[in-house]
């Protein structure tokens, strides 16, 4: 498989990237960790505006190019809308203050990171006054106009389900180019990445290996008795399987780790395949979404009141 994605925009994307969430580490070990990463061959790393680390990814990109590991155009950068900031009006300014702490001219993806408007100022888990009907059609036509304005390259979404992705495909001038979802072998998403992959969206899998450590997390997946046999059968790690599974499915992922070692592994997923009964084994792993978002479903002011209606039936 290769490891660059052809965009639907033209463009193209390395398949795996470094996740850069984080809610317990200090702020010399993430950067540390994205320098190191890029020394070890990363160049697509991801980030958010509702992560609060932008500044210090920004410190680690300047010391890899004072390193001379890379060069800015080396680089696939993605940061993502938060939901208090989906009006309009906030859109650009978002992304210049995230460009203004990263001390960078333009990223290369610029995501919606949920399909939820809320009021400016609040905070996730969002209380139930603080959320705002969704205008979808004003926010997309602003992330265009990013576009048009050279501030990112490439604009794409977050946690969308398949119904509201089709709305959005429907009437788009620029059409998302990924959509970022939980995915991995215990939650595979078979419909969705189907319908992404008949439109030409790249599915991209965040916390592709369950997680394990961040306080959403669950040591589940990595501990699954069939990942293990794949990975004793292949002599590599159970995390190299899911990302490699990933990669045969055709999607990216930006795992999340800071340990040289695993960030090591974690990219040594090329050079070697899947065959089909590990693929027929994966198929029959039974199912879980690990993260349900519940705080955001409400009956009264939440446009989605439940779970269900969230995921569009996929949980």
């Amino acid at each position: 498989m290769a490891k660059v994605f052809k965009l639907n925009n033209g463009g193209t994307m390395p398949s795996v990237g470094l996740g850069t969430i984080s809610f317990n580490e200090s702020d010399e070990k993430i950067k540390f960790a994205i320098v190191t990463a890029i020394r070890m061959g990363y160049r697509h790393i991801d980030t958010a505006s509702g992560y609060h680390n932008e500044m210090l990814v920004g410190e680690a990109f300047r010391e890899a190019f004072r390193l001379e590991l890379c060069k800015r155009e080396d680089l696939f950068v993605t940061t993502k809308l938060s939901p208090d900031e989906m009006a309009p009006e906030d859109i650009i300014p978002s992304l210049q203050n995230s460009l203004s702490k990263m001390k960078l001219d333009y990223i290369d993806m610029f995501m919606i990171h949920w399909p939820l408007q809320l009021k400016k100022g609040s905070k996730m888990p969002p209380r139930e006054g603080d959320f705002l009907p969704l205008d979808l059609r004003s926010t997309w036509a602003t992330m265009e106009l990013c576009v048009e304005k050279g501030l990112t390259k490439s604009i794409g979404v977050s946690n969308f389900n398949v119904a509201i992705l089709k709305d959005l495909v429907s009437w788009a001038k620029i059409p998302p180019v990924v959509n970022q979802v939980e995915l991995h072998p215990r939650w595979q998403q078979k419909r969705l990445r189907e319908y992404c992959a008949s439109v030409g969206i790249i599915v991209e899998a965040w916390s592709p290996l369950g997680a394990p450590g961040q306080k959403y997390g669950t040591h589940d997946l990595l501990s699954n008795l069939t990942i293990k046999r794949i990975a004793d059968k292949h002599q590599k790690t159970p995390a190299q399987i899911c990302l490699r599974w990933i990669l045969e499915c055709g999607c990216s992922s930006v795992p999340k780790s800071f340990n040289r070692l695993r960030m090591s592994q974690n990219f040594g997923i090329f050079d070697w395949k899947l065959d089909e009964e590990d693929l027929q084994m994966i198929e029959s792993i039974p199912q879980n979404k690990y993260f349900l978002a519940s705080f955001l479903c409400n009956k009264t002011t939440s446009p989605y009141r439940s779970v269900e209606d969230l995921w569009d039936g996929d949980v």
